[in-house]
């Protein structure tokens, strides 16, 4: 399959300038799943700019 990064680029609201996954969803989700936590584009802009990638923030973001 190919990977549609500049599509993805488009769409992905991650604001982490120095990370080498943007637009590499599989790449992203692998990252984050090992790590406990969400991606970029589960949060709202406001909360995604927190860094904060923990499931407990995903929470309190939708209570918003």
């Amino acid at each position: 399959m190919e990977c549609k990064k500049t599509v993805n680029l488009k769409q992905c609201n991650c604001t982490y300038e120095p990370c080498s996954r943007k637009g590499v969803c599989c790449e992203c989700i692998v990252y984050h799943r090992r790590a406990g936590e969400l991606p970029a584009c589960f949060f709202s802009a406001k909360a995604e700019r927190t860094y904060d990638r923990s499931i407990q923030k995903f929470i309190a973001d939708q209570g918003k």
